[in-house]
């Protein structure tokens, strides 16, 4: 009897699924526009070079492995419950059945992502978390898992032993395989980083590595996925290959880290920090990546290590991916200036600006507030789940107004004036609320864009198309920008809460522009084949 309630039950719930409307997914993957990232020129790498690029696609892929693991579970399971390519294709591009824009399931049966993903109990309360009485809950590089009606912690590479072992072995190979003595230190140390979870003498490595054509970032980097505390950091990899002569043009701005420190607005103490000395910048282009970075939206460039001893000690590596630069403009930021903005504007949506735009972006991730002022530890810890997208957003304001400062001061090499870094920046953050509320990205733009609404920086007309006040939108971003940086010192989570609620919301302006943008066929961003 109890055999066929339970087959009952399993009937009509697969009744319930197979009414559900399902969504057409094929233009859902419209959304992204194909990307073809072609083999690339070795001509100057040497064969050793070319096995350990290699080598690093190969731990890159385990790393795809760990991600499904952590945003979903087993991706064979998933795609096994897909009716068509359509819904295959749109899985793997959201690395789960929720798209990434806003959160929702696109595949039936499934009801909204869980904000912790799969890092915590998916019937965890605040309560027993709070109680669980085991420091290592608030590790970055920690699953929080059921132990009969208790919780407790497992390490990373205890969860993932057997992906991690199989990159550890590729990291060691290449290790063995490469010819530059800086390379191997950093790749012997990230293995073992990745079997102990302490990727403090990693990251330094990998900093002191700036003699190499070639490129690996990896591991477990940004708490992108745990919407629950904004602790757990997600797996991801990218594999690069430099750009020599833009990287020496870019690495002239390093020795000016602390210059652009004492730059930012607002109230002096919250710029205290000092970065490491040993700041560099590089220009790559990306050749593979994996993980959360291929998940969704596709960023522009990075700015690592997090580690705040690291960036005092010797800084951060900012690198800027040339090849997405370029194709994220010409297919997403271009069209959209030429559909929202007055005609008066659009001349100044500039591909040169975008570029640098996006070099200041990245350099502002290394400047401002790493510990509090107030003795509630670091940032991170004090603004929790909000902490990341407090943190793309004041990235986002003060790598504009860092950038726009330095056009009109001549100091940018590139023919480009302060209106087009401020009208490029205006419509990358108009199409960047398309990314929706579902992730921190999203929910920066979309605070960015309200605030520049209100302060009148920029005006939806009646036709659709916005206008922008120059001289406002400076003044918004020394403001905001300002704001922000008070908010990180203080670690002032109200206020954080308070400012996401206020302006962390698509409003009507956002929401009719989206609607343009998709009956014009412009894609909200990018997916990428490999050749």
């Amino acid at each position: 009897m109890k055999r066929l309630v339970i087959a009952f039950l399993i009937l009509a719930l697969s009744a319930v699924s197979c009414t559900q409307k399902r969504v057409d997914t094929g233009k859902l993957v419209e959304k992204y526009a194909l990307v073809s990232i072609p083999a690339p020129d070795l001509s100057g790498i040497s064969e050793n070079g070319k096995e350990v690029l290699n080598l690093y696609r190969k731990a890159a892929d385990e790393v795809d492995k760990i991600y499904w693991l952590q945003n979903f579970g087993e991706k064979e399971t998933l795609l096994a419950q897909c009716a068509d390519d359509s819904e295959r294709l749109y899985a793997e591009i959201n690395y789960g059945p929720w798209d990434r824009i806003d959160g929702k399931a696109f595949l039936p049966g499934y009801g909204r992502k869980p904000a912790g993903a799969r890092f915590y109990p998916s019937d965890m309360t605040a309560d027993e978390f709070a109680a669980f009485d085991d420091s290592l809950k608030q590790s970055p590089f920690t699953l929080i898992v059921r132990d009969g009606d208790a919780l407790k912690t497992v390490w990373y590479h205890d969860a993932y032993s057997r992906q991690i072992g199989q990159i550890e072995s590729y990291l060691q190979r290449a290790a063995d395989v490469t010819i530059k003595e800086s390379v191997r230190n950093y790749l012997l140390k990230m293995a073992e980083g990745l079997k102990t979870d302490d990727y403090y003498e990693s990251e330094k490595a990998w900093l002191q590595m700036n003699d190499s054509k070639m490129d690996l970032v990896i591991g477990p980097i940004e708490a992108v996925d745990d919407a629950l505390y904004g602790k757990k950091a997600s797996y991801g990899a990218y594999v690069l290959l430099k750009n020599l002569q833009r990287t020496e043009e870019l690495n002239a701005l390093s020795s000016r880290m602390a210059e652009f420190q004492q730059m930012l607005p607002g109230d002096p103490a919250n710029r205290s920090f000092v970065p490491g000395s040993e700041s560099d910048i590089f220009s790559c282009n990306v050749l593979y990546c994996s993980g959360y970075t291929n998940a969704g939206f596709k960023v522009i460039g990075i700015n690592f290590p997090y580690d705040a001893r690291v960036q005092e000690e010797l800084g951060t590596r900012t690198i800027i991916f040339d090849n997405i630069i370029r194709e994220k403009f010409n297919r997403t930021v271009h069209p959209v200036g030429s559909l929202l903005l007055e005609d008066a504007f659009q001349p100044h949506v500039d591909a040169s600006a975008f570029y640098w735009l996006i070099v200041f972006r990245e350099i502002a991730k290394g400047l401002g507030v790493k510990e509090t002022v107030n003795g509630k530890g670091s940032v991170a810890e004090a603004l929790g789940n909000e902490a990341l997208a407090m943190e793309k957003a004041k990235s986002n304001v003060l790598g504009a107004w860092l950038c726009a400062q330095e056009a009109e001061s001549y100091n940018i090499s590139a023919l480009f004036q302060k209106e087009d870094v401020l009208a490029t920046f205006v419509t990358n953050t108009i199409r960047s609320t398309r990314f929706g509320a579902g992730d921190p990205t999203g929910i920066a733009n979309i605070i960015v864009y309200n605030y520049l609404l209100e302060s009148k920086a920029i005006v939806w007309n009646p036709s659709g198309r916005y206008s922008i006040d120059y001289d406002k939108t400076w003044q918004a971003l020394e403001t905001l920008g300002a704001r922000i940086l008070d908010i990180q010192a203080h670690g002032d989570i109200e206020a954080a809460h308070q400012g996401i609620a206020k302006y962390g919301i698509a409003g009507p302006e956002s929401l009719s522009d989206k609607r343009t943008l998709e009956r014009a066929g412009i894609p909200v961003d990018l997916r990428f084949v490999y050749e």
